[in-house]
């Protein structure tokens, strides 16, 4: 048999298929000759080297079988198969840490494939696998830190998701607008509503504007209404587009980009004292935006991330049945009626409402807090449509 660098493409391809078929019937001695062979005259197919690496592992051979995945690797750095083939040598190794990462990265990357189905237990293990490794890293840590005086249960709370963060036990969300992006923000998915001196008002309202919207449905129900998402606006909510023109979420404005409905304010008088405590930013053609939203019984509101991270949105819940569900980033949280909720609508997030009854909240945006009174003129500026 001559050396593989003499072989065109197909004779090398038909070496590979005859070794894969030697392995798949237990031929393993046979199998593994040929891919040596291949090896050995430089083959360039990432599958020669994937199928090698099997061989010595099946072999025992740690160290060869770790230098195939390598170079299976530099050929395809994706290779899913691979980053797993490499976690599996780094943990033999004891690297622990250098396995997470592999693992880590093979999981990523299957989220990102479209994979054939004999490779997807292989990432079910991985899976398993990594949660195990990240496990027993916490472990260490939390063992560490409490001999050094900061046992679990003195941990502040930033330090605690960070810890979880690094023990795969949350996912690092970031803002992710889908229009403007305004530099520094710090990364945070829901707001203390106790650091904002508004609110307390805005809350004690809540009976009076609770009153005002059912006025509101008794008078003409959920007529005046409208789909959050119409047309023009599906490409802001690409994974929702089954909400576009869809009232099983939607919404009542009385104001809408700047714009107020002013007949309808006047009858929602209690709701527009409370609501202008807040520091909503007054832009022409921009904003407000203040709005009773409708979730209808059983509909959903897919993952999304809003377009501008140059505000806050603020959700003062009317009307909750039980099985309502609102997440940003990691934390899911059930609305309160009364409770407002404050959050970064830039970060991912979703609503279900598994209930057999409407849900409706009001919702407004307000400036964010970082910002000096010379960045609101700027962005004031920036975004007027004036």
């Amino acid at each position: 048999m001559g050396r593989a660098m003499s072989l065109n493409a197909q004779d090398e391809d038909l070496l590979i298929r005859q070794g894969f078929e030697d392995l798949s019937q237990g031929r393993a001695a046979q199998a593994r000759s040929t891919f040596e062979h291949l090896a050995a005259g430089g083959s360039s197919s990432p599958l020669t080297w994937l199928l090698l690496a099997v061989c010595r592992r099946n072999d025992r051979e740690p160290a060869g079988e770790e230098a195939a995945v390598d170079r299976l690797l530099s050929l395809e750095p994706r290779s899913v198969r691979g980053l797993i083939m490499k976690g599996d040598c780094r943990m033999r190794g004891g690297d622990n840490s250098a396995a997470r990462q592999f693992f880590r990265t093979a999981l990523t990357t299957a989220e990102l494939t479209d994979l054939p189905p004999d490779v997807l237990p292989e990432v079910e293990r991985a899976r398993v696998v990594l949660r195990q490794l990240d496990d027993r890293a916490h472990a260490k840590r939390e063992e560490l830190l409490t001999a050094r005086g900061e046992p679990p249960e003195g941990w502040s709370p930033r330090f605690r998701q960070s810890l979880d963060i690094a023990a795969g036990r949350r996912k690092l969300y970031v803002q992710q607008p889908t229009v403007f992006t305004f530099a520094g923000l710090p990364q945070v998915q829901y707001f203390d509503p106790d650091d904002f001196d508004w609110v307390p008002d805005v809350e004690a309202a809540t009976d009076e504007i609770r009153a005002e919207l059912k006025a509101l449905l008794e008078r003409r129900g959920t007529e005046d209404f409208r789909p959050y998402i119409q047309d023009d606006k599906a490409v802001r909510l690409d994974s929702n587009k089954g909400l576009v023109d869809n009232k099983e979420w939607s919404a009542l404005f009385l104001v809408e980009n700047g714009q107020a409905a002013d007949a309808l304010i006047e009858r929602c008088p209690r709701t527009w004292q409370a609501i202008s405590r807040a520091p909503l930013p007054s832009i022409a053609g921009w904003g407000p935006t203040v709005m009773f939203s409708l979730l209808k019984a059983g509909a959903r509101i897919k993952p999304h991330t809003g377009m501008f991270n140059t505000r806050l949105v603020c959700h003062l819940p009317l009307i909750v049945p039980e099985g309502c569900r609102f997440r940003v980033g990691n934390e899911v949280r059930e609305w309160r009626e009364g409770k407002l909720l404050v959050f970064d609508d830039t970060i991912e997030h979703e609503a279900w409402n598994d209930s057999a009854e409407d849900r409706v909240v009001l919702i407004f945006d307000i400036w964010r807090p970082e910002f000096s009174e010379q960045e609101r003129r700027e962005l004031t500026a920036l975004f007027s449509h004036e």
